[in-house]
């Protein structure tokens, strides 16, 4: 997989977003190239890919199953989600929860994840949806890719005893595509 810039990654999205027929649907999106282990099964078709923007908190908490030790462990995303124009088209919490400015929204679970070609950046990410809330955008909406993603790592600060509870937030950005079945 080649490395994109910030920069390339904006470019492509935006090229990309340009074919839409509606801001934020694809209809006819070509599929992002990804790991192996973050590709949509076969018979599902990408529908929409928006940039997420925002934060990822962290707390400090006694790591399990080993006495005395401590590490920081991710609480929750806060992220806005835009369109090619960085028109904000919807929203990204805890949950996890995707939700379009229509209102629609789904959840998900974890299915896989594969290192980001970016240092210092998230892990990319495939999340099987749950059924959607709502009709619009999110009706539908079968599988999830995180792609792209730029920060977001647990803080590089101590965390031990002292600071047990302490939350930080790191900012971060990412591509997320949506799809449905074929």
């Amino acid at each position: 997989m080649k490395l994109l810039t910030t920069a390339a990654a904006a470019g492509a999205l935006a090229m990309t977003l340009a074919a839409c027929s509606t801001p934020g649907t694809m209809s006819a999106m070509k599929t992002p190239d990804a790991p192996a282990a973050v590709t949509v099964p076969a018979g599902h078709k990408a529908v929409m890919m928006t940039t997420g923007m925002g934060d990822l908190t962290y707390e400090c908490r006694a790591k399990a199953g080993a006495a005395d030790a401590w590490e920081w462990v991710f609480t929750g995303p806060n992220a806005m989600l835009y369109d090619m124009n960085k028109k904000m088209v919807g929203k990204y919490y805890g949950g996890p929860t995707w939700e379009s400015a229509d209102g629609s929204k789904v959840g998900g679970k974890q299915l896989a994840v594969a290192p980001s070609p970016n240092a210092g950046a998230i892990p990319l990410q495939l999340v099987q949806a749950s059924p959607a809330m709502g009709n619009g955008a999110m009706t539908g909406v079968s599988y999830i890719q995180r792609l792209n993603t730029v920060g977001g790592v647990a803080p590089s600060d101590a965390c031990g005893a002292t600071s047990a509870g302490t939350k930080k937030t790191v900012k971060y950005q990412a591509d997320y595509v949506f799809y449905k079945p074929a």
